[in-house]
């Protein structure tokens, strides 16, 4: 649940305008689904009149010996920023803590978590004896260290738990250290009206004034770049959003797409056609099959991204098991031999075929008649 679940930042009672106190029937509806309950968090942001803002003044961000003015917050009152490198970070990790016995959160989204500003000197970032460009230096060094400290209390009590943080905004705390303990939300929506723009579909700019919010190739192209990182960082540790919306080709470009590690869907999931939710719901299955192959798998890359073809082969050679994913900008019929034996079972999407190799490889050709993206699933039933 996006922003505006709760009444106000800060306590973060159930907003009971909208929903019971406690969520049970979402949390209900989603038991029922074999689902699990997500909740959207500003880990700096809390109401002004809420009882633990009062309690907690000396956390609030300030500059040049002067608290930061309270500001409008989605969807409730204004609110002050906290700093998370003071006693904050253990009252924010007792909040999330709380909110996982009482309610049954266990996805805890954060957002809006910007880098730099405070420069107090009565935080945990410096002193009265350190200059204030010191101290606001220490601040956004130590931030990100400071926000593992708090996935990694959560976790500590609430195993389960999972902590994915929003850096597609500009001037957010971006460090390796937070990957040790939670994941990045990297790609979301795309720009906001910065580049790539497209005013016939969004005149003045905003949410869907960019090509990354339409079906067709140029997403799922654009996050795939980020697959670099996974020869060095699982790319499960970089949630990554792709579009589920029809036609068939959109969605199976996507599909080969999103289970190279990403595993994000966003869009106007109850507008799919049937054969739309089928579709996804077939391979999803293939895929849960074999994602920790998938996960644990070198990546053996191809060809470039956006290139003529472009591949990746993410099989375990210990299993022979998980996938080959190929893409191209234009239809053709193309070719390629597995690096690692594969194991006796598969599934592979409409055009494209396997031929199983005495070495124990797999001969794949796919056919596009357009852009497009297919994949094929080793190791499933």
């Amino acid at each position: 649940l996006d922003t505006g679940w709760y009444a106000k930042t800060g306590e973060r009672a159930v907003d009971t305008d909208r929903f019971d106190a406690q969520l049970t029937t979402v949390g209900k509806m989603l038991a029922d689904r074999g689902m699990k309950l997500g909740l959207w968090f500003s880990p700096k942001q809390t109401a002004v009149s809420a009882k633990i803002t009062q309690d907690h003044l000396d956390c609030r961000c300030e500059s040049d010996g002067e608290p930061w003015d309270a500001q409008p917050v989605w969807e409730t009152e204004e609110s002050y920023h906290m700093c998370l490198v003071s006693r904050w970070w253990e009252v924010f990790a007792a909040e999330l803590i709380r909110l996982h016995h009482e309610v049954g959160v266990t996805y805890f989204k954060w957002d809006a978590v910007s880098q730099y500003g405070c420069d107090s000197p009565d935080h945990d970032h410096g002193t009265s004896s350190n200059l204030p460009q010191e101290r606001k230096d220490c601040a956004a060094f130590e931030q990100v260290r400071y926000m593992a400290k708090i996935v990694d209390k959560v976790c500590a009590a609430c195993p389960d738990a999972i902590v994915d943080f929003d850096i597609t905004e500009s001037g957010r705390s971006v460090g390796l250290a937070f990957l040790a303990s939670g994941k990045f939300f990297l790609i979301n929506n795309g720009p906001y009206y910065k580049n790539l723009d497209d005013p016939q579909y969004a005149p003045g700019g905003g949410m869907g004034a960019n090509v990354f919010v339409f079906p067709g190739p140029s997403r799922p192209r654009n996050c795939r770049a980020s697959l670099g990182y996974d020869r060095w960082i699982p790319s499960i540790l970089f949630l990554t959003h792709y579009l589920p919306d029809d036609p068939a080709a959109s969605q199976e470009t996507n599909i080969a797409s999103m289970i190279l590690g990403h595993n994000g869907i966003w869009g106007d999931l109850v507008g799919l056609s049937d054969e739309g939710v089928a579709r996804y719901g077939t391979w999803l299955e293939y895929y849960k099959q074999v994602r920790d192959d998938i996960t644990s798998a070198k990546p053996i890359v191809t060809g470039v991204v956006g290139g003529t073809p472009e591949v990746h082969e993410k099989i375990d050679p210990q299993s022979g098991c998980g996938a080959v994913s190929i893409f191209s900008p234009r239809a053709g019929r193309f070719t390629y031999i597995t690096q690692h034996t594969i194991a006796e079972t598969d599934a592979a999407m409409d055009g494209v075929e396997v031929e199983r190799l005495s070495s124990g490889q797999a001969r794949i050709t796919v056919t596009l008649e357009g852009w497009g993206g297919k994949v094929v699933f080793f190791g499933v039933q």
